[in-house]
């Protein structure tokens, strides 16, 4: 028990039969039966652990502050809470277990200002019931034909995974509103501890996976593959005011889209490669597109033979809404990562998956480990890793709890440069009064390179 990768009972199953990937198989009426039994509709384990300190899921946080107005800031429905304790660099070694690689370096490298605050930990994750009927469905229904999801709509596509890659798709295709509408930051920490603004932007995000009132059969009819949409525009700063993106991720990650409108060009161009180790402009390169919102894109599945390592308990960035209370985005940011004030951690059980670059392949980090939250399955924190082996990027999503929606759903995200200290947080919501405007379904054609040639300056 005292190993530091010791396996969640429970776990075993899934782990026998995790391979490096690639599964057809589906599982059976019986185990799809979990869902309404020991596991949660999403199929996490429903119970607490052993000494109490991670609680039984009870349906998750779904009270909605009767103040609270679709499109206006959001509260922290937890604010009085208590800090439990701090883990610092001073007393790191007794929690060492229960932290990511990246944490624990994080810990020594800033040793004066960086810390966990770690507090009660609250299982808030909740979807509606719609959402939970189409994951037991998709249990028995849901494939893969190599890395494409293939009969899956509506819900978590593999609730009972059997191989690493079915969770990466569970992180892709986490609950999230079918639409909604986003004004927000993203800020650059340079290697010499300064902070630059690096975009300023508003965003339409369409889900057409998550449309209500759809059958599989109408979802596969009505769209092309696509489960997940964006146009965003550059409104600052000034060298990037006008600037544009829209991209258009399908189950088929060959079939992935991205146009781009540059300024300076006067033209949309359809990017060539919007996968992977490529660098985004939406976060003016400073990022790589598979590293937006921690992990993104399905063409990046195939880059990786993906294993499950196992589960367990980890320390980690939860129920964010504290992050989103100060209105000034700098007092959340220090120079040199997040403001530990302002982060709330707790302890959670995760799934720890590993992916190791695939023969023929090429990546700048031919080996990353992922840490994916059991009751979203979303990625909530990333340890990377240079050719030489050497512990290079962190990844980090910050995950706010929405009564209305309902959900637990990932904002703000980022990443740290480990070795050279540069550091990036986007999708910071505090300068503005709309944090995440619930909206409904918009036009595809609000999607396409047309639309964006129309709404660029020029």
């Amino acid at each position: 028990m005292k190993k530091s990768m010791k396996i969640i009972i429970g776990a075993a199953l899934c782990l026998s039969l995790a391979g490096v990937g690639i599964a057809n198989a589906k599982v059976t009426a019986q185990e799809a039966e979990q869902l309404n039994t020991t596991l949660t509709p999403f199929g996490a384990e429903k119970a607490g652990n052993a000494d109490g300190t991670i609680p039984a899921w009870d349906g998750g946080y779904t009270k909605v502050d009767s103040s609270f107005v679709n499109g206006g800031r959001r509260s922290d429905p937890f604010a009085s809470d208590k800090v439990l304790y701090s883990i610092t660099a001073a007393n790191m070694d007794k929690y060492a277990d229960k932290l990511t690689e990246s944490t624990k370096t994080l810990l020594k490298k800033y040793p004066d200002t960086y810390r966990i605050d770690v507090y009660q930990t609250r299982r808030t994750a909740s979807a509606p019931q719609w959402v939970y009927d189409n994951t037991y469905k998709n249990a028995t229904r849901a494939y893969l034909e190599g890395y494409n999801l293939k009969s899956a709509y509506g819900g978590i596509p593999f609730p009972v995974p059997k191989s690493g890659v079915e969770v990466m798709w569970n992180h892709l295709l986490r609950w999230r509103p079918s639409a909604w509408h986003f004004t927000n930051d993203a800020v650059l920490g340079t290697a010499t501890g300064k902070l630059v603004m690096l975009n300023e932007v508003e965003a339409k995000q369409l889900m057409p996976y998550y449309i209500e009132d759809q059958t599989l059969e109408e979802y596969e009819k009505n769209w092309k593959g696509e489960f997940w949409m964006i146009r965003l525009i550059s409104n600052g700063p000034p060298i990037k005011a006008g600037e544009g993106i829209v991209g258009r991720n399908t189950l088929v990650g060959s079939e992935t889209t991205t146009w781009v409108y540059m300024t300076a060009q006067r033209r949309v161009r359809r990017l060539p490669n919007s996968c992977c180790d490529t660098p985004t402009s939406s976060v003016s390169g400073v990022t790589t597109y598979d590293e937006t919102e921690v992990f993104d894109g399905s063409q990046s599945l195939e880059r990786y033979n993906w294993k499950i390592v196992g589960k367990k308990e980890m320390y980690i960035p939860y129920n964010a809404n504290k992050s989103m209370q100060p209105k000034d985005v700098y007092a959340i940011l220090n120079n040199r990562h997040l403001n530990p004030d302002y982060i709330r951690w707790e302890l959670h059980r995760v799934w720890v998956i590993e992916g190791a670059l695939a023969e023929g392949m090429r990546h700048q980090c031919p080996r990353s480990v992922y840490y994916i939250d059991e009751d979203t399955w979303g990625v909530v924190l990333s340890d990377r890793y240079d050719a030489n082996g050497d512990l290079w990027r962190s990844g980090w999503g910050l995950y706010v709890v929405m009564p209305d929606v309902p959900g637990t759903i990932p904002l703000s995200w980022g990443f740290y440069d480990l070795i050279s200290g540069t550091w990036a947080a986007s999708n910071l919501y505090n300068r503005y009064d709309e944090q995440f405007k619930i909206m409904p379904p918009y036009k595809d054609m609000e999607f396409t390179a047309g639309s964006l040639g129309g709404e660029g300056v020029r």
